[in-house]
């Protein structure tokens, strides 16, 4: 009977530590799943607040379009809509969802640079036709 209870204990305090280690595992699998990328967001959202700059073109969360004017404080800047120039809104920084730096989307004619390698080269041989 003795030896009944010993076995008891043993098993209770087995379990004990079992639900202990349960429970240290769920915390690190939330700690991976939910907590870690949600840093990893805020900390992505602060460099591109940090990043705006007058002249950005900018998308905010509602879909429109602009461009940033002034940075007035952390929190605010002053946002041009469209072509109407009198079109200057005040927002808060967190309604911006993307930005594109200014001169950041130069489009490169392909062809116009093709083009000029071969054009120096047919002057290159007509030259030297000429000076035979």
């Amino acid at each position: 009977m003795f030896l009944d209870a010993a076995a008891q204990g043993a098993s209770a305090g087995a379990s004990a530590t079992t639900m202990i280690l349960i429970i240290v595992v769920w915390i690190v699998v939330f700690y991976f799943i939910l907590i870690r990328p949600q840093k990893k967001q805020k900390k992505q959202i602060e460099e591109l607040h940090k990043a705006m700059e007058p002249g950005d073109n900018i998308m905010t969360t509602g879909g429109f379009y602009g461009t940033i004017l002034d940075i007035v404080d952390d929190t605010t800047v002053i946002v041009e809509f469209g072509n109407n120039k009198n079109c200057r809104i005040p927002m808060h920084k967190n309604a911006i969802a993307e930005i594109e730096k200014a001169g950041s989307a130069i489009v490169k004619d392909d062809e116009a640079e093709e083009e000029k390698p071969v054009k120096e080269k047919a002057s290159k041989e007509k030259g030297s036709k000429e000076a035979k």
